[in-house]
């Protein structure tokens, strides 16, 4: 989509090969799980992956931008707090559950390879969060905006990221593969349907984010509860997607004009037997849900020189009172984005020279 094309909330249903097209965009937005997770299971030994052959990976498909995350690289750096109201306390000793405020530092993304890819250039945005709680210890929460994820096994994730590879010829994945794929995978029905009706919004505060993953609240008796979670906003997007390259960034500038942003924290209560361990289902519509609190945005600042460039928002960074789940996507997304953030952090002085100059790094 170039700066010209009308703005997308105007264009006429997705055909289906631009739907294929959209999938091959978001295979690479999962692709750091995709192949973190076969190499955590092991399917691919005795050529068994690294988390650097991973990170190498993606540098293959993306291309390098020094400095900048390998995967999730276009985004700004946001601080606030969250506001526990203390209903969760009985669920979780996790101190960020307590009646009061907890500070947060986080950062907005566009799921893309490429940092420097419009706004418009994938219908998903991204979340992630680092609570700091008062007696030293951490919880870091990555979430995006759509439901659920598109595979659940070791050798779907691997054939995933073959059939979204793109292509050296033509620099694009092949048309014909990811159909191929999807047709073979069933269990994505729940994410193409949600592809085929997702549109890019026009800003990060009006999204609704959610961890797909499971986790386990535990309480001072140490009973256990899984649960995942969302942040829903509070507020809402009256405006069309605006039909220029880079307005996430001026929209949520303008919006901090205006005064800080909210989302309410809710939990979503696992019943007994609902899969913890495969984040392509959605739990049942009836399930007990709980607002923990609020979380506030108040302030932005560019990622390359914010709080939120240096932190690795690792998944299993988790407080006393929370732990992951069976879910073996959760330990795959660790070990992948520690490859990563050992590799970008060498190159951020490239990245903050390249800035200064106004180029690409």
């Amino acid at each position: 989509m170039s700066d010209r094309d009308p703005p997308f909330h105007r264009k006429p249903p997705l055909s289906h090969s631009a739907i294929i097209l959209r999938l091959a965009g978001i295979g690479i937005v999962v692709g750091v799980a995709v192949a973190a997770f076969a190499y955590v299971s092991g399917v691919l030994d005795p050529q068994r992956l690294t988390p650097a052959r991973i990170v190498d990976t993606f540098e293959h498909n993306n291309g390098v931008f020094p400095g900048y995350r390998r995967n999730h690289p276009k985004g700004e750096c946001v601080a606030g707090y969250f506001e526990s109201n203390g209903a969760a306390a009985a669920l979780s000793k996790a101190q960020v559950f307590a009646s009061g405020r907890t500070p947060i530092i986080g950062r907005f993304a566009l799921p893309t390879g490429n940092p420097y890819s419009p706004d418009s250039a994938a219908p998903i945005r991204s979340f992630a969060v680092e609570y700091v709680q008062a007696n030293g210890e951490q919880w870091r929460s990555g979430m995006n905006s759509m439901p659920v994820f598109p595979v659940s096994t070791p050798q779907a994730f691997t054939d995933l990221l073959k059939a979204t590879a793109p292509d050296p010829s033509t620099g694009k994945p092949d048309p014909a593969k990811p159909p191929a794929f999807f047709a073979a995978h069933p269990e994505a029905q729940p994410f193409l349907a949600w592809v085929k009706t997702a549109k890019p919004s026009a800003s990060f505060v009006t999204e609704t984010y959610n961890s797909v993953n499971a986790f386990v609240l535990v309480n001072a008796a140490g009973q256990r509860q899984a649960v995942r979670w969302s942040l829903v906003a509070q507020a809402k997007d009256p405006a069309p997607t605006p039909d220029t390259k880079d307005y996430l960034e001026n929209d949520l500038s303008q919006k901090l004009t205006s005064g800080p942003q909210r989302w309410d924290l809710v939990l979503t209560l696992a019943n007994p037997g609902d899969p913890t361990n495969d984040a392509t289902q959605q739990w049942p519509a009836d399930r007990k849900t709980l607002t923990a609190g609020t979380l506030v945005v108040e302030t932005t600042t560019p990622q390359i020189t914010g709080d939120c460039r240096d932190i690795n928002y690792d998944p299993l960074v988790l407080p006393s009172g929370i732990e992951g789940s069976d879910d073996p996507l959760l330990a795959a997304r660790s070990a992948a984005y520690a490859a990563s953030y050992m590799r970008r952090t060498s190159e951020v002085d490239q990245l903050k020279a390249a800035s200064t100059k106004g180029q690409q790094p």
